[in-house]
């Protein structure tokens, strides 16, 4: 369908962008008033269940109906696992009154004009589309039901739609025979949507529309992506952490077998060959000098990461601070270098003429990636199409791809497309890590048992800000990594006094988004701490984190989700035939979730036998896509916090291969996860990453229960004596 109409921005557009804008002046705001407004708005930001702001008047960017009467959804956003095409599908197709099997979702290459000018991350995919996607899909309904009573000769009131057919008074046409020969389409406002009650799709468990093609291996991800006539690059990275070009020897590669060119760049050094295996041999050959910073280990990284070191910022404040002279109780946190350790490298095919480039890719950040090919190679982003493959695992790690500049330049050196992928090694060194972090709490009883003083006071590298998509001027104003302080906000807020304060240190090595950001990390440190309290209080765990939560609405729904978590695990601090059960919560972009884990120690080791779930995500768009989120994220939290860590020695981030980077292994999966699901809210919230949170505290403190021992460092270790 051609789109030759012009459309004025609607007032609820400009409302989205206004509101957006509003923020920024606040934050210049905050920058000048300092902590007052400055924790006013880390709490806005903290909790923002994020809008999208791209494109969402013109349904014909987002859809395209086929002549077999099926429409193709052009999504912006990236589906890597998550089920975000599963849920925009049943989204779409209950607006549109199509059938399920009707909509095929693809990615939305970059040329269609449908790019999110942010990201696929957050957890904000179903949730921020959920209005504009089904008014988009409702307009386009209204435009084919115009144009088919243009053609029947028929009111537009006397006709009705069903499984993608129009019929009135006896006659019918499909979509697809309503938009033949249409040019110019008339937009309307969006029309009034459909009453819940009366969807099909959404809120059922509908199965997921990429299954097909994963089941039967089709070529959908970046490793599978290829062009006619396409060679093979390698780029040669240093090994030491910091480390700079100076200068490179090409002799010993250039005579090679299957070597094409050889590329000196003042920021890379890439080689171009007939195969894979020929172009990395030839950057092995290749003899680079690096100027490197003084070597690094993993103790120098901890001194650095350390409350106290870098610049503070108290993100939230209420009641007195403490009194220097009253007796508290105090233990110490720390979290590793965690990496993202995706199961698909980081790669790309570049295909680059004299006015034009073609980049496929598997990129979480179209948009960005887009700028900066074609600020690299002096296109305008309109001469660059972005062409995104489903992703064998994101997680943030392809929050930045700037190896598409890379592939892009060496294409253009040989003017033939050119097909390049990180080595398991590299992709480990040049990751964009978890950083580590490290916390104090400190605690204060009165004397019925319950927190009188709580502060939290942790330190992180940059999480969220100084990255790619979100330059560090935004830290500079709001003076906190608006990542980093995920999950650091204390949420029982029925405490008369607490505060907590975020310390930002700049580490030598790159740092950026992990899935959840600092969730997972805050809250072990925070839950496992308030466990401690009940214990020093003599207080069931359960009982004691009720009775200090507040009453706004998001209290109310953390309540509910600890009551059904409680409820459903049968929740009791008794050791019973070796086994003990922990119990957490947490709260991520206004999506509360509580987990108990039921722990044993079997030779020396934490084995999670079960681990339930309750979370109040909003309205469940697909409730089967809810719970596989919820156990992707208890595997991949139990991973992380009994397991997974990256060193540093001798300067360099180690290991570099699977097997020495330790990770859950089949084997080590819990026997059965146990999902509940409060809905509490009409519209969906955020799901891919809540469901981090409370792991890692839920299974250090079934393990307290169990050993009298209080771990306090990730990955989660007994000592010999347990």
């Amino acid at each position: 369908m051609a789109d030759k109409s012009k459309k004025k921005v609607s007032r609820r557009k400009f409302l989205v962008r206004g509101g957006l804008g509003t923020i920024g002046v606040v934050a210049i705001g905050a920058y000048i008033f300092r902590n007052p407004i400055r924790r006013q708005i880390l709490g806005m930001v903290n909790s923002l269940e994020a809008p999208y702001t791209d494109n969402t008047d013109k349904p014909m960017v987002w859809f395209e109906v086929t002549s077999n009467n099926t429409i193709l959804l052009h999504s912006p956003k990236m589906e890597m696992g998550q089920g975000t095409f599963t849920g925009i599908a049943q989204m779409a197709a209950d607006e549109l009154s199509v059938t399920m099997n009707q909509i095929k979702v693809v990615h939305a290459a970059s040329s269609t004009g449908n790019v999110d000018s942010f990201a696929t991350g957050g957890s904000t995919s179903i949730s921020g589309l959920w209005k504009p996607l089904r008014e988009l899909a409702a307009m386009l309904r209204v435009m084919l039901l115009k144009e088919a009573a243009l053609k029947l000769n028929i009111g537009v009131d006397e006709l009705s739609v069903a499984d993608g057919i129009i019929s009135g008074n006896g006659k019918t046409l499909t979509y697809a025979q309503a938009a033949e020969g249409v040019e110019q389409w008339e937009v309307p406002d969006a029309p009034v949507l459909k009453d819940i009650k009366d969807y099909k799709y959404i809120g059922q468990p509908i199965a997921r529309v990429d299954l097909e093609a994963k089941v039967y291996g089709d070529p959908i991800f970046g490793m599978d992506a290829d062009m006619p006539g396409m060679l093979y690059g390698a780029v040669v990275r240093p090994t030491k952490i910091g480390a700079t070009f100076v200068s490179a020897d090409t002799s010993g590669a250039e005579n090679m077998p299957g070597v094409i060119k050889i590329i000196v760049e003042d920021d890379f050094v890439g080689v171009v060959a007939n195969s894979m295996i020929e172009a990395e041999h030839a950057k092995n050959a290749i003899k680079v000098t690096w100027n490197s910073i003084e070597d690094l280990d993993t103790t120098a990284i901890t001194e650095m990461m350390t409350v106290g070191n870098g610049n503070s910022t108290i993100i939230q404040q209420n009641g007195a601070a403490f009194d220097e002279d009253d007796e508290f109780e105090t233990l110490e946190f720390r979290s590793p270098i965690g990496a993202h350790a995706q199961i698909e490298p980081n790669g790309v095919v570049a295909s680059v003429e004299s006015d034009n480039a073609i980049i496929k890719i598997s990129t979480q950040v179209v948009s960005l990636t887009r700028k900066e090919v074609a600020k690299r190679l002096g296109l305008d982003t309109e001469q660059v199409n972005i062409v995104p493959t489903y992703l064998g695992g994101g997680f943030g790690r392809r929050l930045h791809t700037p190896h598409a500049v890379q592939a892009a330049v060496m294409s253009k050196a040989v003017g033939k497309p050119v097909k390049y992928f990180f080595s398991r090694k590299e992709e480990f060194q040049h990751d964009m890590f978890r950083p580590p972090t490290h916390h104090i709490i400190k605690g204060k009883l009165n004397t019925d048992g319950f927190l009188d003083t709580l502060e939290h006071e942790f330190v992180s590298g940059d999480v969220a800000t100084d990255s790619a998509l979100v330059p560090n001027v935004l830290t500079n104003f709001l003076g906190a990594d608006v990542g980093a302080i995920r999950g650091g906000f204390i949420q029982y807020t029925a405490i008369p006094n607490f505060k907590s304060v975020y310390w930002h240190v700049e580490l030598p090595f790159a740092t950026s988004w992990w899935r959840s950001l600092g969730l997972l990390a805050n809250t072990f440190a925070m839950e496992s701490f308030i466990d401690e309290m009940a214990l020093k209080g003599n207080k069931n765990a359960v009982d004691f984190r009720l009775q200090q939560i507040g009453e706004q609405d998001i209290d109310v729904r953390l309540k509910n989700v600890i009551k059904a978590a409680a409820e459903k695990a049968k929740y009791s601090e008794e050791v019973v035939e070796g086994r003990a059960m922990g119990f957490a919560a947490s709260i991520d972009a206004n999506t509360p979730c509580a987990q108990v884990a039921e722990v044993s120690i079997v030779d020396n080791e934490i084995k999670v036998h079960k681990v339930t779930v309750a979370m109040d995500p909003g309205l469940a768009v697909n409730p089967d896509q809810i719970r596989a989120q919820c156990e992707g994220c208890v595997i991949m939290g139990m991973s992380a916090v009994l397991y997974e860590q990256m060193f540093v020695e001798n300067g360099e981030l180690t290991p570099t291969i699977y097997g020495p980077y330790q990770m859950a292994l089949m084997k080590n999966a819990p026997k059965e996860i146990d999902v509940v699901l409060l809905q509490r809210k009409d519209t969906p919230g955020a799901v891919g990453e809540p469901p981090l949170g409370p792991i890692g505290a839920a299974i250090a403190n079934a393990v307290r229960r169990l050993t009298g021992e209080r771990l306090t460092q990730l990955p989660l270790k007994l000592s010999t004596e347990s």
